[in-house]
């Protein structure tokens, strides 16, 4: 690419965007695992500490992939249709980011060239998180945390 060249996520809309070029905008920080809560009255999300039990802390990708709708029916499964309602995404999430017109981050590996600077900068869940299974759902809301 040269100097004048834009990289495809600054000149295209998600919805232009070819599949390999939609996955390749995941950062890969598993904030999308992370169980959200909504206040019906002002429809406000707040995040929590939870994780999906079939999150790999560790490595921050999903044990289950292929399954995990089955698994769990509300799973996040973004397409460029649902534009409109990326709102509830950390403010970090490159799909918000690119459909807001706002520049990634530069530890998102499309920008470093390495998967890994996420983590070294702690903007993912690796090795964070309590997985959904070991606290029951009516105490989660003493669970809500910050999220960027």
């Amino acid at each position: 690419m040269t100097k004048k060249e834009k990289p495809f996520w600054e000149t295209k809309t998600l919805k232009e965007m070819s599949k390999d070029e939609w996955e390749s905008l995941c950062d890969g920080c598993a904030k999308c695992c992370l169980h959200k809560l909504e206040d019906e009255d002002t429809g406000e999300v707040f995040y929590t500490e939870m994780v999906c039990r079939y999150l790999d802390r560790e490595n921050c990708n999903c044990t289950e992939y292929k399954r995990r709708q089955e698994l769990v029916p509300h799973c996040v499964w973004l397409t460029p249709d649902d534009v409109e309602e990326f709102h509830w995404l950390p403010s970090t999430c490159a799909y918000r980011l690119v459909h807001e017109g706002k520049p990634l981050p530069k530890w998102h590996h499309l920008r470093s060239g390495s998967r890994q600077t996420i983590h070294k900068y702690n903007h993912s869940m690796r090795k964070k998180g309590i997985p959904d299974d070991k606290i029951p759902e009516e105490e989660w809301e003493d669970h809500i945390i910050w999220i960027e």
